[in-house]
Order: C-alpha cells, then structure tokens, then sequence
C-alpha cells in the first residue's frame, strides 16, 4: 500500500511539462472556471453557517460556568465541520461537472504513450462522460459522508482525535484520487469494473489524493492548479495501471 502510495505521488512529477507539451492548457478552461465558481459559492456559505453551527453545538452546555470557553471551542469546531464538509462537496461537484472537459485530456495523454489505441475505446458521449460522472461522484459523496461523520465524532476524543485527523485526510484524498483515474477507467471499464479497479489500485488513489487535497490548502493559486496536475498525473499513471495488464473486458 505504502510503496503504491509513493508511487502515485511521483506521478505528479513531470506533470506540469507534459500539460505545456501537448498544449492541453485550453481544455482546463472551463474546468478551472468551474472549479472557481464552486469554490467560491462554498465558501461564502461556510462563512455564514459556521457561527450557526457553533451555536447549536454550544447549546449542549446547559451550565452557566465555563459557558463562554465552550462556546469558543464550539465556533472553533463548527468552523472545522463547515470546512470539511466544504472540501466534501467542492471535490465531488467540481469533478462530476469537468467530466467531459477531462476525458480528452485523458485521451490525448494516452495517444501520446501508447499511440492510436482508440479502437479499444467504449464510445461514450459527452453527455454520457457527464453523467457518469455525477454517478461516480454521488456515490463517492455519499460513502466518504458515511466514513466522515464518525471519524469528526472521534475529534472530540484527546489524543484519538490526533489519529482521526490522518484518517480522515487519507479518506479524503483516496475519494479525490478515484474521481481523477475514473477520466480514464471511463473510456476503458463500464461502471463496475472501474469500481473494482480503483479498489484494487486503492494506494494510487491516496497517492494522487494527497497532493490534490494538499493543493487546496494553497490560497487562490490551490483551486487553479489542483485540476490541471491532479488530472494529468491520475492519467498517466491509470494508463500504465491499464496498458500493463495481459486483457481487459470491454463492455459492448
């Protein structure tokens, strides 16, 4: 696991040269838009719930002593609440809309390796390649919901909650990782089998996940970047995932 992880961390290695090489800079456009508006919108409503949910957490408290401080503490973990859950739905929402303005990145990386292998391609459209992707990623968000809220109970545990931060981190980036190698799986693999692939190339996921997680934490520059490399370096290395297996069962 550890050693895939690395591995697809290096993947991002040469990713920002290979984008200039094969000049896919303008098929980030809209995506980078995307990313900026979701961004945003998030965001500004972050802003506005975290105080709410510091407040309802606050009520708990029923003493009049020590009132002041658990509020604080409670603003403070709202705030974090607010935060993740933000990361959450900017991650999924971004990935599920830039479907379609991926899948040619992809797909040009590959020509670029492997030469014309498009008679190996299912064809899919680009309405199709959308909706997968809002498939993939509805359910990807509802599963790492489902491992989110109890990892953030686990926070209000002294020195467990140490461990739930790196959980919860590789829970996110594995999620961020399988939306990114899904551009490829979906030219390649119908639903199911992409999901057996990721989880079976589970470590490569985090691997990629991580970096991208980590370029969110950039301000402003995090949310340009994050797709272009992220998306490149989940391409190059899903293509050698896939090219180097002995057959792969296309559906029809």
């Amino acid at each position: 696991m550890l050693k895939n992880i690395i591995s697809g961390i290096k993947a991002y290695v040469g990713a920002f040269e290979l984008i200039s090489k094969l000049k896919l800079w303008k098929y980030f456009l809209i995506p980078i838009l995307i990313s900026i508006v979701i961004a945003t919108l998030i965001f500004i409503e972050a802003y506005a719930l975290s105080d709410n949910i510091g407040n309802y957490i606050a009520q708990i408290w029923v003493w009049d002593w020590g009132k002041e401080t658990f509020t604080s503490i409670s603003n403070f973990i709202g705030a974090i609440i607010v935060i993740i859950i933000g990361l959450i739905l900017y991650k999924h929402i971004v990935l599920a809309l830039s479907a379609p303005f991926m899948s040619p990145v992809s797909e040009k990386i590959e020509h670029h390796f492997y030469g014309d292998v498009s008679h190996k391609h299912r064809g899919t459209s680009n309405f199709q390649q959308l909706i997968r992707g809002i498939r993939i990623n509805i359910r990807n968000l509802i599963r790492e919901l489902l491992f989110t809220i109890p990892i953030l109970l686990l926070k209000f545990i002294p020195i467990v909650n140490i461990f739930s931060t790196i959980l919860l981190f590789a829970v996110q980036a594995y999620y961020a990782g399988f939306g990114n190698m899904d551009y490829t799986l979906e030219r390649h693999l119908n639903y199911k089998e992409s999901l057996r692939f990721v989880i079976r190339n589970k470590g490569f996921a985090i691997g990629n996940g991580i970096i991208f997680m980590l370029f969110l934490l950039i301000p402003i520059l995090g949310i340009i970047i994050v797709l272009p490399l992220s998306v490149t370096a989940a391409s190059t290395k899903t293509l050698k995932l896939i090219h180097g297996k002995t057959e792969l069962v296309y559906e029809k």
